[in-house]
C-alpha cells in the first residue's frame, strides 16, 4: 500500500460529469447529486486505513454540511477484483453500517476517477454552486488512525465557507491516503 498526497487545488476547474450506480443500483449524475450551494466529491473505499480512521468524521460532517445547501457523493473506483473488500456487496454492507445519507457510486470502469484526477482514498473534491472547485485538501488531521477529537474539522470549515462566500479557503493541506487500485491493462 502507497501512501499518496493530491495536488493542491486548482481553483475554478469544472467538475466533470459521471452516470454512476450507487449501491443499490440506481443511477446518479452530478447534476442529482449537486447541492443549492456546493457539492463534496469524495473518492472512498472500504478497505484503507486512512479512510476507515475517519468514516464517521466523514458521515458526521457530510450530515452537517446539508444544513448549508451542500449535498455529498462518495464514490468508489478501487479494482474490486484484486480488493474484494471494496466489492459491491461490501460497499452496500460498509453504506448500510455507517448510515451513509449520500450516495456510495461504483466507478467499476475508473473512467471517473480519471476524469477528476483522484489519486487517493480518501481524495476530496469541494465544489461551489457552479460546479467550480475550491477545496481539495483533508477532512482534517488524521492519518491512518483518527486525530484527537479537537483537530480542526478543516473540510467542514472550507465547505461551510463555500456555501457562504463561494470561495474555498486559499491555504489548504491536501489529504494523505492509500493510492486509488488501478486495474492492471
Amino acid at each position: 500500500m502507497v501512501a499518496l498526497n493530491p495536488p493542491i487545488c486548482d481553483f475554478g476547474t469544472k467538475a466533470p460529469d459521471f452516470n454512476l450506480p450507487d449501491v443499490d443500483g440506481r443511477l446518479w449524475s452530478l447534476e442529482q447529486c449537486m447541492g443549492e450551494k456546493g457539492l463534496l466529491v469524495m473518492f472512498i473505499c472500504n478497505h484503507c486505513p486512512y479512510v476507515t480512521a475517519i468514516r464517521e468524521r466523514i458521515v458526521r460532517d457530510t450530515d452537517e454540511l446539508r444544513a448549508y445547501g451542500i449535498s455529498s457523493v462518495a464514490i468508489m473506483s478501487n479494482d474490486f477484483v484484486n480488493f474484494p473488500e471494496d466489492s459491491p456487496e461490501n460497499m452496500k454492507l460498509m453504506a448500510r453500517q455507517y448510515h451513509f445519507k449520500f450516495p456510495y457510486l461504483l466507478d467499476q470502469s475508473q473512467a471517473v476517477a480519471k476524469a477528476y484526477g483522484a489519486v487517493c482514498t480518501p481524495d476530496f473534491f469541494g465544489y461551489d454552486a457552479h460546479y467550480e472547485l475550491q477545496y481539495r485538501g483533508r477532512l482534517d488531521a488524521s492519518r491512518k488512525e483518527t486525530a484527537p477529537a479537537d483537530t480542526l474539522r478543516e473540510l467542514f470549515t472550507a465547505m461551510k465557507q463555500v456555501a457562504a462566500t463561494g470561495k474555498g479557503p486559499k491555504e489548504q493541506i491536501s489529504a494523505i491516503g492509500c493510492s486509488l487500485k488501478w486495474k492492471q491493462d
